[in-house]
């Protein structure tokens, strides 16, 4: 008889952990709390647009890279899915004068020159650093002791390619992020570098970012974060994985330090393991003592929430002369909370017909910073729907200025911010990532807790900043602790 394994979450960690044990010979059953599947990796329908509120690029969408295969195991990424590599990656109006910056790291180094040709010099040392990370793909191993197919090894390229990176991480790490912008002369150039960079998380976010754009990475699955969490779910499911939706674990079920099962309303699901894929920082309402490990306590206290607002329009105006990422800088500034946002940015998907109906325009605006504690008090004193309101006439008229033919052209304004991500996803605090601050070390945390056996973790808390490769992969490692523990043989990526 099979071995019967429960998967807590139906995110991308719980879905990839589901097909991954399947593969492996495990019978497997996700719980996920939500209507749909896909945690974070989300995206929802209003007035006949689609508004995008999960995926906005994707490590590995490229097949040389090495997680693309993973990818391809759990069906995220088949050959017939096209990939949108949108150019250039971002522009930024100053003035009227658009400042790009493209996936082709000599053509943004040729663009900015151009541009600002007292600030050759640093634009280069700017483009040599991107081009000194783009190399560093995530390494992706398996765990030591695992008995598996196909052992998997980081190449040794990859060794040359991390001591590069390392200088930059050395060089930049701790330097404050307008001490960076202060070395560029144009104003619009660190206004644009301005908008791509927090205060908070320096500048290294920046050159890693567009490293992966560099080597040829990070494009778009057509259609966006809906059809690619269905694609794994019509991969777990024909291969006989269970996935029951509206359903909320209450309790793991542990024996003798052992886990055994799983208590949903009104019922005790028996198992052999269970893997627990919703958020590792809040994940103690499903023990009946907290659970204690000195890797637990470390995490949760380096881990800051990365947040943001988001401002959907759907806009009876084609916007298709902007491009895909934009930004611009407002006549005067928006307020949220306690930030104050200078620059506004846009994902723009006029000309996509998954996301605008034909000659009109879905955009998605992005307000960062921890705003949590502020819109629990709204929602607390009543003023919650106001605020969103306000927020959206605010950016609406901005806009307007910006392009006016979007002017009196808004359909629909749809606000979502951190407490809808915690509602409808479970996440702590409705945080989408963690937040890397400058100094932060890059750690993984381990899949399980010694003393405790038939129990595992996967999700974007093991290995910050996280995001959708990191739930990848860190449902596929859970699966392989599992078969170590058991004496299984994982099945290795063809």
């Amino acid at each position: 008889m099979k071995k019967k394994v429960i998967i807590i979450g139906g995110g991308i960690a719980g879905l990839s952990a589901g097909v991954y044990a399947l593969r492996c010979g495990f019978d497997a059953t996700v719980l996920e709390s939500h209507s749909i599947a896909g945690g974070n990796c989300t995206s929802w329908k209003r007035g006949g647009y689609l508004f995008e509120g999960g995926m906005h690029w994707l490590t590995g969408s490229n097949p040389k890279e090495a997680i693309n295969k993973l990818w391809r195991a759990v069906g995220a990424l088949r050959d017939d899915v096209k990939i949108v590599n949108h150019e250039p990656y971002v522009q930024y109006d100053y003035q009227g004068t658009p400042i790009k910056f493209y996936r082709n790291v000599d053509e943004t180094q040729r663009h900015l020159t151009e541009l600002s040709p007292q600030d050759a010099k640093e634009i280069k040392k700017l483009c040599d650093n991107i081009r000194r990370v783009r190399d560093l793909a995530m390494p992706l191993s398996d765990i030591k002791g695992v008995k598996a197919t196909k052992p998997m090894h980081p190449p040794i390229s990859l060794a040359f390619s991390a001591m590069s990176a390392m200088r930059v991480m050395i060089g930049y790490a701790k330097i404050n992020r307008d001490e960076y912008l202060a070395r560029f002369k144009h104003p619009g150039l660190r206004e644009a570098i301005g908008t791509m960079t927090t205060v908070d998380n320096g500048v290294l976010p920046f050159f890693f970012s567009m490293g992966i754009f560099a080597r040829g990475d990070g494009g778009f699955p057509e259609g966006g974060s809906l059809p690619f969490v269905q694609r794994i779910v019509d991969t777990f499911t024909r291969m006989g994985g269970e996935l029951r939706l509206k359903t909320r674990a209450e309790r793991v079920l542990m024996e003798n330090n052992r886990a055994v099962g799983v208590r949903i309303a009104g019922e005790v699901l028996p198992a052999d393991a269970v893997i627990v894929t919703c958020d590792t920082m809040q994940m103690d309402y499903l023990f009946d003592e907290p659970l204690r490990a000195d890797w637990l306590e470390e995490m949760r206290a380096v881990t800051g929430p990365t947040m943001t607002t988001f401002l959907s329009l759907g806009i009876a105006a084609d916007l298709s002369r902007l491009p895909h990422g934009f930004s611009f800088k407002p006549a005067k500034p928006l307020t949220l909370a306690n930030e104050t946002y200078e620059f506004l940015s846009v994902n723009n998907y006029a000309g996509d017909p998954a996301y605008s109906p034909e000659g009109k325009s879905a955009l998605t605006l992005f307000f960062g910073g921890d705003t949590y504690d502020f819109w629990k008090r709204a929602k607390a004193e009543g003023t919650y729907a106001r605020e969103k309101q306000r927020l959206a006439d605010s950016a609406i008229e901005a806009l307007a200025a910006y392009a006016p033919e979007t002017r009196g052209k808004v359909e629909v304004a749809d606000v979502a911010t951190p407490l809808t991500y915690e509602r409808y996803c479970g996440t702590w605090k409705g945080s989408w990532m963690t937040e890397m601050t400058p100094g932060m070390k890059m750690k993984d945390y381990p899949s399980a807790i010694d003393g405790l056996h038939g129990l595992y973790f996967a999700g974007q808390r093991i290995q910050p900043p996280g995001g959708l490769p990191v739930a990848l992969m860190t449902g596929r490692t859970a699966v392989q602790y599992l078969c170590k523990d058991t004496g299984t043989t994982f099945i290795s990526e063809e």
